[in-house]
């Protein structure tokens, strides 16, 4: 992969981490992701005033990304609501892109070398992994694991759908600016209808998170994105997922999760797929 695509993705991948952090960390999960949500708005207007309107053909993929993105979402919101950062980020995180190479493989005519595929594996497994400790106060929680398990099938698809989609468009920016400005307005719906009074709490009680948090989301994902225009998306978001370890030292540092042995093995694995990943090819 080249350089500036690793950097870009590991950027993305410590935003990613921050916003997850502060979505789990918040007392009230649904003004949290909210906030963070309806945060994209103002930076993807802004970012569609500066860049090319994107090509007609690409209107079926953004259908799919806001499909596969309101989803995510839903699934996330529920298993923070009952999981450890620790447990539903890494096995949601995890099984992406597994499922994203093996797609690309079997169905986009993509060639992976051994190397590709080896760290594709190691990051896939080291995550995974993760999902199997015990979590907060020594419990196992299979429902949240099942959850976030659900959860990384989505990731998989919008991951898929937004890279391709983004190729077709012909821009990054504007691909993923209707996105997120559509995702927007769709998940203030949902908000409206299943959290009746939430929104109207927004700016007072979740004002950081709507900014702090919409701001690190919205740039995390737009460099994904633009990295997927620049190499192939299964090694992007394999890459990309390496931002469990910073989810990592979030969860333990700041918000008192247990660390223990397995969590770091499990995270040396990873680490050892991403730098295999930069040497491949």
């Amino acid at each position: 992969m080249p350089t500036i695509v690793i950097v870009t993705t590991l950027c993305a991948a410590l935003l990613h981490a921050c916003w997850n952090a502060l979505a789990k960390g918040a007392a009230d999960k649904h003004l949290s992701m909210a906030g963070v949500i309806i945060g994209h708005l103002p930076f993807a207007v802004i970012g569609l005033m500066f860049v090319p309107t994107p090509d007609l053909a690409c209107w079926p993929y953004l259908l799919g990304s806001l499909a596969f993105h309101f989803g995510y979402q839903v699934f996330l919101l529920n298993s923070y609501r009952i999981g450890d950062l620790t447990q539903v980020y890494p096995v949601a995180r995890g099984i992406a892109p597994l499922i994203v190479a093996m797609v690309s493989v079997s169905f986009l005519n993509v060639v992976l070398g051994w190397q590709e595929v080896a760290a594709i594996v190691l990051i896939g497994t080291g995550l995974l992994s993760l999902g199997l400790v015990r979590g907060h106060g020594g419990a196992r929680n299979p429902k949240a694991a099942m959850l976030a398990a659900i959860t990384g099938c989505f990731i998989a698809g919008y991951s898929l759908v937004d890279g391709l989609g983004a190729r077709v468009a012909g821009t990054a920016v504007g691909f993923y600016g209707w996105s997120a400005t559509g995702n927007a307005l769709v998940f203030a719906v949902f908000m409206r209808v299943s959290k009746p009074g939430t929104l109207g709490r927004l700016w007072s009680e979740g004002r950081f998170v709507l900014i702090v948090g919409g701001a690190a989301s919205y740039c995390a994902y737009t460099l994904v994105v633009w990295g997927f225009m620049q190499a192939p998306i299964a090694l992007v978001t394999a890459l990309r997922e390496t931002s469990i370890i910073f989810a990592l030292f979030i969860g333990v540092f700041f918000m008192k999760e247990r660390l223990d042995l397995f969590k770091v093995g499990s995270t040396f694995l990873t680490l050892v797929g991403a730098i295999l990943l930069r040497f491949a090819r």
